[in-house]
């Protein structure tokens, strides 16, 4: 749903309060034809909605799902990030309330903030059975080529596809 090259950058304008085709457009710089595309693609997955402008209900504007407000932390993380390593100057700054947003990452179950070495998977998959540390390169290769496509299946088709 998400993995298309316009599909975040559409949904980091319409998170910044973008509603507009043409906003979007102009921001993202995609092309037109391919942007209509994106935008229908992720209000059909269910990221986006159309519905009237408040402020000229004869045009529509997209707006985000429960799905795509679910996306907005990680779009912030993702802007963020570009900000540290991709660009040398910051070409904006997302702000609460009066101040410079600064995120960090906290467990919902202990309330500690998360470090990427405190984290660790366990495979939940029962057609594929652990991927084991010890596990020969070949075996982990396979389980995670049926990965892959079961992902890809889901990503697709939606859920029914994959199983």
């Amino acid at each position: 749903m998400v993995g298309d090259r316009w599909a975040l950058p559409v949904i980091r304008e319409v998170m910044l309060g973008n509603h507009r085709f043409r906003q979007i457009a102009r921001n993202t710089g995609a092309p037109t034809d391919r942007l209509a595309a994106r935008l229908k693609a992720l209000v059909e997955s269910g990221v986006l909605e159309r519905r009237p402008l408040p402020d000229d209900a004869r045009h529509s504007g997209y707006y985000l799902t429960e799905a795509g407000r679910d996306l907005a932390g990680i779009t912030r993380e993702l802007i963020g990030w570009g900000d540290r390593w991709a660009v040398t100057a910051r070409p904006v700054r997302l702000l609460h309330r009066d101040h410079e947003l600064v995120t960090h990452t906290v467990c919902e179950s202990s309330g500690e903030q998360v470090h990427g070495e405190d984290v660790h998977r366990e495979e939940l998959d029962p057609r594929l059975g652990p991927v084991r540390p010890g596990a020969r390169p070949v075996d982990r290769a396979v389980a995670l080529a049926v990965r892959a496509e079961t992902t890809r299946r889901h990503l697709i088709a939606g859920p029914s596809a994959a199983g």
